[in-house]
């Protein structure tokens, strides 16, 4: 089968999977509506495992084909192809990571909700940048996009699995003044995470930042902490 054939046959396999009923609950979920963050998003129902497992079938799709998957308006096209995305990534050799990853980097504002970016970022822009210049993550994170901004913390989860938290701090630090609500989920996501590996990272950020951080910042940076931490720093917004 050609590429163009494979492109179709997976649009149609997607499709069949569809549920009108799980359609309607994504549109709400993830805030589709006029005005919201991911306004004129199109659903079909799928589920997570159903679309990665769809995704395992379609691995050598080339990026021509990924792009038109992700200039499409409906949302399974785009979350399969950063699947792809991911096995392609896995899989190459220096030169293929490469250009995966300017690939990525020319389609941010196509991973325009916060499942695709959590789903891709880390794998694909974290893991590349591990041992390269980090100064598109500066870039990224002072991005008049939303997207872009959540990329650019979520791409530190790789750094912070090998116990390297600089960068996250440091773009941690510079969000905390983001007025979205994602930005503020995203950075106490990834604050929590660090948490996690060094707590005394997370106090020493907590002790400089605590007053001045969102509220929903805070409250995900501490939800592995005993109660008494969580009321002290949270007593800290006061």
């Amino acid at each position: 089968m050609n590429q163009n054939g494979k492109l179709l046959q997976l649009k149609k396999e997607i499709k069949s999977f569809g549920s009108a009923e799980k359609a309607e609950f994504a549109k709400r979920f993830f805030k589709s509506g006029k005005g919201e963050y991911g306004e004129g998003d199109i659903f079909l129902g799928l589920t997570v495992p159903e679309q990665r497992k769809i995704a395992s079938g379609y691995t050598d799709l080339s990026l021509p084909d990924l792009q038109k998957l992700l200039d499409d308006r409906i949302h399974e096209y785009r979350f399969v192809a950063l699947v792809i995305l991911m096995h392609k990534y896995k899989k190459a050799d220096k030169e293929g990571k490469k250009e995966i990853f300017d690939f990525y980097i020319k389609n941010t504002l196509q991973v325009n909700n916060w499942d695709l970016v959590d789903v891709s970022a880390p794998g694909i822009v974290g893991d590349y940048l591990s041992d390269k210049d980090k100064k598109i993550l500066y870039r990224l994170a002072r991005s008049k996009n939303h997207w872009e901004r959540r990329i650019a913390i979520v791409a530190t989860f790789a750094f912070i699995r090998k116990n390297e938290f600089g960068n996250t701090l440091a773009i941690a630090e510079i969000l905390l003044s983001d007025m979205h609500d994602l930005i503020h989920k995203a950075v106490g996501w990834m604050l929590r995470e660090v948490g996690i590996r060094d707590v005394g990272a997370l106090y020493k950020f907590l002790d400089k930042h605590c007053k001045v951080m969102p509220r929903t910042t805070l409250r995900y940076s501490l939800e592995k902490f005993e109660k008494k931490k969580k009321e002290f720093y949270m007593g800290g917004k006061g």
